[in-house]
């Protein structure tokens, strides 16, 4: 029973035989083989426009060098207040945009809103010399609540980030369970509703080390390249992540595996919501749960060494938080997830909640 992250799960069967099948034989190195070279092409296909994609292997990576290439030095990064880019990269957005500044912005769900995105750039008049200059609006798809943008929600933000001369990066490190989870088109995602640089990331849904960063313009992706090299991300042997990026994209596997994590997601949503005394913090749209329970059903669940991780947020609806006596867990479903597991986790709560406490 272990929900504590996507990222605690191996890789898919898939991917490590197409990592084999190009291990043989030699290759051209730093992303001249044809693997990286077929990746781009099915990203492109994926996003319906040409698009310059460049493979590295970490999310952190993905989103400091993304944020890096749209906001000049010391401009400010405007994102929700608990976002990852602002609470779980280590300074790392900030260093690639050499003095960046992140500003946070509060939000029920882990979502910022067209109206407060407004009322914060307010704060950031262009030309006033204390006030850094507004320069990129990140959001995340899925948040950190579980909770996903439509494509009409991106749209409008966007349209807010462009008349106050702002680009729009999307952190994609869930970019396909969001994808499943709104059964939408990947461009009606992206660039159709503005947004000018993602972050696609595939190690949480199944490849090894793998993400790509996607401009939907390559103009603006002229010296990434070097960015990337300087930044100490440009995999020498660049095959192993061309290899993984087709084998996730090639007949939608990204898509089954996402789907599928989003499945047991929604399975453990509703076996937890079932029982009495549970109640979700937030609605299940990804692949991410985040029940509030009794602490006596949390007792069992440690009891019972179940994995996961007790959470705090300040995004939750005031008559939802938790209240004395309550905790709130963050349970995470991957595309290993079994059923067996989900409704295992389920029943020790049940029998927690139904057995009196000894007098």
């Amino acid at each position: 029973m272990n929900f504590a992250s996507d990222n605690a799960s191996g890789a898919s069967r898939s991917v490590l035989e197409r990592m084999l099948v190009v291990n043989s034989g030699p290759s051209p190195a730093y992303g001249g083989d044809d693997n990286s070279r077929n990746a781009q092409a099915l990203l492109s296909a994926l996003f319906e426009r040409e698009v310059a994609a460049f493979l590295v292997p970490t999310g952190t990576a993905a989103n400091a060098l993304a944020l890096g290439a749209l906001t000049p030095p010391g401009g400010g990064i405007f994102c929700h207040d608990e976002a990852h880019v602002i609470d779980d990269e280590c300074g790392a957005p900030e260093f690639f945009t050499h003095g960046g500044k992140l500003v946070g912005i509060p939000g029920v769900g882990g979502k910022v809103t067209p109206a407060a995105l407004t009322q914060t750039l307010a704060r950031f008049p262009r030309g006033v010399a204390r006030q850094v200059p507004p320069a990129t609006l990140s959001l995340s798809q899925a948040t950190e609540c579980g909770t996903l943008y439509t494509p009409a929600e991106i749209a409008a933000l966007s349209a807010v980030a462009r008349g106050a001369g702002v680009a729009v990066h999307l952190d994609g490190a869930r970019f396909a369970n969001a994808l499943a989870g709104l059964g939408c088109s990947a461009a009606d995602m992206t660039w159709r509703a503005g947004v000018d640089v993602l972050s696609f990331g595939c190690t949480k849904n199944g490849a090894v080390a793998c993400e790509a960063v996607v401009f939907f313009d390559p103009a603006q992706a002229a010296t990434f390249d070097v960015q990337r090299k300087r930044g100490g991300h440009t995999f020498s042997k660049g095959r192993f992540l061309g290899a993984q990026m087709e084998a996730m994209l090639e007949g939608g596997h990204f898509l089954e595996l996402a789907a599928h994590a989003n499945r047991a997601a929604r399975r453990l949503a509703d076996g937890l919501a079932s029982l009495p005394g549970v109640r979700l913090a937030f609605p299940t749209e990804a692949n991410e749960v985040f029940p509030i329970m009794p602490a006596r059903a949390e007792a069992a669940l440690k009891a019972a060494g179940a994995r996961y991780y007790p959470w705090a947020t300040r995004s939750v609806a005031p008559d939802l938080a938790p209240r004395d006596g309550e905790v709130m867990l963050r349970l995470v479903a991957s595309f290993a997830t079994q059923d067996a597991e989900v409704d295992a986790f389920v029943a020790h709560v049940s029998f927690a909640l139904h057995v009196r406490a000894a007098p």
